[in-house]
């Protein structure tokens, strides 16, 4: 076994890790930072979902570094894709021109700017990236996280890092249980939360889905259809209640109001990408938003120079890919089921292949190609890694509640406005159907605030989430949930551990004293993070 130092060591590479590992170097602090699989960026990468974000996200609502991130994505198209001089001339280029938000785009993308945000710095030996190495041991002792230990997962080997600092960004919330820090999973009671949406008995094994997304596109008159999955049946056959039907179906539930919503499927439509804008209060209103072609394409032909792409490119990420039959957290058939969300999603592509109707009276579209290519190269040509909603998450300080930023709670109040706040937010209260078969809760919300309290575990003092992972339930997750969320916390752990060190003080410190939360809230505002919305409406 090897051994190594850190001043922060940041256990997940998705973007609260990368953002929290940027923002310690940028802050002159040595970091070693683990991702389990090839690629950093999680959400956006390795999971590779679009970015979900809010309809004011191009003037305000993220922080100076979340939206130079999207400037950068928008650059790297310009300079190395060949846009038409109309799509290359557009302050809000969307390459793939899609429902679901005003930045879709190729995965491998996000991969190469996050990459070079970090090259200076790990050329100058502050930031130490280890890729395929995941969590498998912590030693705790007086409150603090001492060291964890680290497999490289191709090999076996295992390094233990020493730090003075652990930031857990993993997807899952994997360090908590291994540094016996206090977290929750799954539905609190309405008892212990007071929540309206939340059930009468806490049920920690009841979590929002995974989702194994796909990017393909569409070749007329060629054949690559896959081979029948092994649970193929099993997946055409399967029902649940509050679903109509399979989810081999262009029918889906409306997610707010439950009833069924008949989709339609047709790839590479005409007409001119531009005209399509993310329809953030998901209101479902016309035609083009119920194409799942184009709810979350990544790239729109109409882009790009004339025969540049011979068919769009789109990412699926729909909910006939949602896997609800249990969770991936704290069971003991976590893998089993990681492995059936795959099979789900690899059935839903042979169906739209072979079986699914077309409007000619067919079915199937063999000219649906997978391009895994795009997202990673994994052997099933699928994403990386499952798209996780819900996390472990810690007992914290301080636990947002939907009283606190739900729509039809707070009403013209505005959400509740926090102290402490480090950071905002805005995404409606979306739950998918779950593991334990609720069906979707989705609710409007207002624009939120993050709390530092949500940040601070109620007894770790050295130990920070950066990820799904903060003091949020059940509920409030899916609000929380969001990458522009995620990059936010990252980087405030980042610039709240170069505080602390300067300070002499503890997390928990900063919080409670008046003045040192002044001073640091103070720092945040100077590097671009904003603390509190313009008065705006929620949705």
């Amino acid at each position: 076994m090897r051994n190594t130092h850190a001043k922060v060591l940041v256990v997940g590479g998705g973007l609260g890790g990368v953002a929290a590992a940027l923002t310690a170097a940028r802050r002159g602090l040595h970091v070693v930072m683990s991702e389990p699989t090839r690629w950093i960026g999680g959400v956006l990468t390795s999971q590779a979902v679009p970015p979900d974000e809010h309809r004011w996200i191009e003037q305000f609502g993220c922080t100076a570094t979340y939206r130079q991130l999207r400037t950068a994505i928008r650059d790297y198209y310009r300079q190395h894709y060949p846009l038409t001089e109309t799509a290359r001339a557009d302050r809000r280029l969307n390459p793939g021109a899609a429902k679901v938000s005003d930045l879709c785009h190729e995965p491998r993308v996000t991969l190469a700017v996050l990459e070079a945000l970090l090259a200076p710095h790990r050329a100058a030996g502050r930031v130490e990236l280890l890729l395929e190495h995941a969590p498998v041991a912590a030693d705790a002792d007086r409150d603090a996280v001492q060291a964890v230990t680290l497999e490289h997962l191709p090999s076996g080997d295992l390094l233990t890092v020493t730090a003075d600092w652990v930031i857990d960004a993993t997807e899952t919330g994997d360090l908590l249980p291994l540094a016996q820090v206090e977290h929750v999973t799954g539905a609190e009671s309405a008892h212990d939360t007071g929540e309206p949406h939340a059930p009468a008995t806490a049920a920690p094994s009841n979590m929002q889905p995974v989702s194994v997304c796909f990017a393909i596109d569409h070749r007329p008159g060629e054949d690559h259809r896959i081979d029948k999955p092994a649970r193929y049946q099993h997946v055409q056959e399967a029902r649940i209640e509050h679903w109509p039907g399979s989810q081999l179906s262009f029918v889906a539930p409306h997610p707010k109001l439950l009833t069924p919503v008949q989709h339609f499927f047709e790839p590479n439509p005409a007409g001119d990408p531009s005209e399509i804008r993310p329809d953030y209060a998901d209101e479902r209103v016309g035609t083009m938003d119920r194409n799942l072609w184009t709810f979350r394409r990544i790239a729109a032909r109409g882009n790009f120079q004339p025969g540049a792409y011979p068919s769009d490119i789109t990412l699926v990420n729909w909910p006939q890919i949602d896997y609800w039959e249990g969770p991936v957290i704290d069971v003991p058939d976590a893998d089993r089921h990681v492995e059936q969300a795959r099979q789900l999603s690899l059935s839903f592509l042979y169906w739209l292949q072979n079986e699914a109707p077309r409007p000619d009276g067919g079915t199937g579209w063999p000219g649906l190609r997978l391009r895994g290519d795009l997202i990673g190269d994994s052997p099933d040509g699928l994403a990386l890694a499952p798209y996780i909603r819900e996390s472990r998450r810690i007992l914290a300080e301080h636990t947002v509640t939907e009283q606190e930023i739900a729509l039809e709670v707070r009403g013209d109040r505005g959400a509740l406005a926090h102290r402490d706040s480090v950071g905002v937010g805005m995404y409606r209260i979306d739950l998918h159907p779950s593991t334990g078969a609720d069906p979707y809760i989705d609710i409007p919300c207002l624009p939120f605030q993050v709390p530092l309290g949500a940040l601070l575990p109620v007894r770790v003092r050295n130990l920070l989430p950066a990820a799904k992972n903060i003091g949020t339930t059940h509920i409030t997750n899916g609000a929380y949930r969001m990458p522009l969320v995620e990059w936010n916390v990252g980087e405030v752990d980042g610039h709240l551990i170069a505080f602390c060190e300067q300070r002499g003080c503890t997390p928990s410190q900063v919080r409670s004293r008046d003045d040192l939360l002044t001073d640091f809230q103070a720092e945040l505002s100077a590097a671009g993070v904003e603390l509190a919305w313009p008065r705006v409406a929620g949705y």
